[in-house]
């Protein structure tokens, strides 16, 4: 890619735009610059011009690796060939509809292969891609078609009762319901098994009027009918939902130019460990594509260097997935703390070849030493943890690749990107000090959807991102978490908000009030514990609100054990001090 000129502080021209990717100018004096050099890292990635979008860096690809096998999936295969066809017939197939650029589309669906073909199809189209959990009640999706502003969804059938359930659906008018077996009868000849037919008898019945079927939308179309839409870095190409770092989930708006430099710079990282290892290798994608560091990892970045990822719909039947690890011996295995604890635990792991197995990325949440030591010595290789957050793309930083142990610390900063580390009062802090990781680069989003106070908020007054984690920044630059600035849960790799259990379960009708906290879990890093005060003369048991909670609130989110207190302790204006809270627990 060209280097052009770079235009960091251009103002939005509509909702669709944002700006283009700033890429700060960084103190030769930060210590991870001497790393490095010791690792054979760039400082730099080549910037790419600004008249580049996704759609070149992809089309790219399609061309170059035609044949390859870009996706797998229950033993069906999507090549790039393929996948450049039917992407372009769900942007022809959403041009059909009337949606422009700029309209958002929201995709509900686990890791199967229509997903990447909606989503590019979405991203060509010049549309805004939405990724939504397919977990989620009908209460959560509510609030996030609103938010968004979705104009389309495509949908999972075996979810698509949830969005029936919707009471408002706002402005939706388009939906596409998904079957698990639409493209396994599609592709190479091959026929719906019977494990996508048990699947189809485990749907629960639905009616959602004037919707369309994946099949019907691709049949109604040719590729040839897609217009191919004039974009540049500044577009908006994803909404990524998270909750930041406090409140209800809000939309980062992550532009192509965002994704672009992100991919660029995992690159660089694998390069400097791997040289160019274009060869399709395989990568497992067990982590859910709509998780933004699987997004990026297992999805831009496996299409971008021409990989083919190995897709798991259900990572949680580790049978299963072993089976497929056993048959593909994938290169590369990104995955979080809980699925790396619980596949070093199966005696069928144990018994794997991992002759094929370059790296072990960790990400979403923190890995256990004694995770990763169990791993170390199954695979041989130490587990590489990286960090990063939806608004920044979602990486920051990152271990070298050919690091020989793990460091139990999330690495140096990415190309082109610069970390402070800031006290409340703004101050940066010295080597060894604790402060606020705050970030800088190409990577970071433009804001927050429909929240301009809080975009503001979330930034410093010179324009560094404030992720709300507690760092401690060593002599060669490497970072340490050691705190979290926020009341913000972490339950394997997924954000959890106080504010939102506690808005869920306050709505039983014996619950006078409720506190939520994160305690430690061996196997989910976190869970949810929420306190709660009864109503006078109200009688209920922690079985009954743990089961209220299955009703309003998707897996990861819900509480998992209940205490019944006569107060919450609060602040003078009557703030429930989550604080108090984790003392009571022996975690202050």
């Amino acid at each position: 890619m060209t280097t052009a000129s770079n235009h960091t502080n251009q103002t939005p021209s509509s909702e669709y735009h944002g700006t283009f990717p700033t890429y700060p100018d960084i103190p030769s004096d930060r210590p991870w610059f001497e790393s490095y050099e010791r690792y054979g890292l760039s400082a730099s990635i080549d910037k790419p011009a600004d008249d580049t979008s996704l759609l070149e860096v992809f089309e790219r690809n399609f061309a170059r690796y035609g044949n390859r096998d870009a996706y797998i999936c229950m033993g069906a295969s999507l090549t790039y060939r393929e996948l450049d066809n039917r992407s372009r017939q769900i942007a022809a197939y959403l041009q059909s509809l009337g949606l422009k650029v700029g309209d958002k589309v929201a995709v509900m669906m686990p890791n199967v292969l229509q997903y990447p073909i909606v989503a590019l199809g979405v991203i060509r189209a010049g549309m805004i891609l939405v990724n939504v959990n397919p977990l989620y009640t009908s209460r959560e999706l509510e609030h996030q078609i609103h938010d968004s502003d979705a104009q389309a969804i495509f949908i999972i059938e075996n979810f698509a009762k949830t969005f029936e359930d919707v009471k408002d659906k706002g402005k939706v008018k388009h939906v596409v319901v998904c079957s698990m077996g639409d493209m396994l009868g599609m592709i190479k000849g091959l026929v719906v098994n019977t494990m996508v037919r048990y699947v189809k008898k485990m749907v629960p019945s639905y009616s959602i009027p004037n919707s369309t079927s994946f099949k019907k939308a691709l049949e109604s179309v040719s590729a040839h009918q897609y217009k191919r839409p004039e974009l540049d870095q500044s577009y908006v190409a994803l909404l990524q939902y998270t909750g930041g770092t406090t409140g209800v989930a809000k939309g980062a708006m992550l532009t192509h130019g965002n994704l672009i430099a992100n991919m660029l710079q995992i690159d660089m990282v694998m390069r400097a460990a791997f040289g160019d290892s274009s060869n399709g290798e395989v990568l497992l994608a067990a982590l859910p594509l709509y998780h933004v560091f699987s997004f990026m990892v297992c999805g831009m970045y496996s299409m971008y260097e021409g990989c083919a990822a190995l897709l798991i719909p259900n990572p949680r039947d580790l049978d299963g997935l072993i089976k497929e690890l056993d048959k593909y011996k994938p290169a590369y295995i990104p995955a979080v703390n809980t699925l790396f604890n619980g596949l070093v635990n199966n005696e069928n792991f144990k018994t794997l070849d991992f002759s094929n197995l370059k790296a072990s990325i960790g990400g979403g949440m923190s890995v256990l030493p004694s995770v990763a030591k169990a791993w170390h010595e199954v695979t041989g290789l130490p587990i590489v943890e990286g960090y990063g957050l939806s608004e920044t793309s979602p990486v920051v930083s990152f271990n070298p690749m050919n690091i020989s142990e793990f460091t139990a610390k999330i690495g140096v900063p990415a190309p082109d990107t610069d970390i402070i580390l800031i006290d409340e009062d703004g101050k940066e802090m010295p080597i060894g000090e604790r402060g606020e990781i705050c970030v800088k680069g190409p990577q970071v989003m433009v804001g927050y959807q429909n929240r301009p106070d809080e975009t503001k908020e979330a930034f410093t007054e010179n324009g560094y991102f404030k992720t709300g984690d507690i760092g401690i920044l060593d002599e060669k630059g490497f970072i340490k978490i050691v705190d979290r600035k926020k009341d913000m849960i972490l339950v394997s790799g997924f954000n959890v908000y106080p504010n939102e259990i506690e808005e869920a379960m306050a709505q039983h009708p014996a619950i006078l009030e409720v506190g939520a906290i994160g305690i430690p879990s061996d196997s989910r890093g976190e869970d949810p514990k929420i306190f709660v005060v009864k109503k006078l003369g109200a009688k209920v048991t922690e079985q009954e609100l743990l089961d209220f909670g299955k009703k309003q609130l998707t897996g990861y989110k819900r509480p998992r054990i209940v205490e019944f207190v006569d107060e919450l302790p609060k602040s003078n204006v009557g703030k429930i001090l989550r604080k108090e809270l984790r003392k009571r627990e022996g975690l202050e």
